[in-house]
């Protein structure tokens, strides 16, 4: 299963109500990739937490049938990959410590594959938080984050040529 994955529709990018920003070109995807850069605040508070993220919205809604990811990108920090899973979002337990896999800065073209074995919970789950697992039919979308601190914030340049789901 090879998926389009530059089309304007499957992609968007969200931030917190609490400063952070994000500058694009005239539109998300130019020149055949996305070109996106964020600026993330310090987090406020114990209850107010920052966050950017771009957003790949599954075609199907769904991780069923795949077992590999391949991703032709660019970023000026770490970029953190992130399953959105409805059973640890809004729709869950609220506590969004979704299963992620962390690649590596790229300052030119870099492609990685990562099977969805790569991917674990953070660090940071809270203690309530009940794993049950990495249940595919579940996972809607997938997150492309700077890995920007939560103290800090900080300013990230990412660039998507392709994402392709595989069997």
């Amino acid at each position: 299963m090879k998926v389009n994955s530059v089309v304007q529709h499957d992609w968007h990018y969200a931030t917190d109500a609490i400063g952070s920003s994000v500058q694009t070109k005239s539109q998300l995807i130019n020149d055949d990739h996305i070109w996106i850069q964020f600026s993330r605040v310090p987090r406020l508070n114990a209850k107010s937490n920052s966050w950017v993220e771009l957003i790949y919205d599954l075609p199907n809604k769904s991780l069923a049938a795949v077992a590999t990811i391949a991703l032709e990108y660019k970023s000026s920090t770490g970029l953190v990959v992130k399953l959105s899973q409805q059973d640890y979002g809004g729709l869950g337990d609220k506590s969004y410590a979704h299963y992620q896999h962390k690649l590596a800065p790229a300052d030119n073209w870099t492609t990685r594959c990562f099977t969805l074995d790569d991917f674990s919970r953070p660090s940071w789950t809270p203690v309530e938080s009940i794993d049950v697992g990495m249940i595919l039919e579940h996972i809607n979308a997938i997150y492309l984050v700077p890995d920007l601190t939560d103290e800090h914030g900080g300013t990230a340049t990412i660039s998507v040529k392709s994402l392709t789901l595989l069997p």
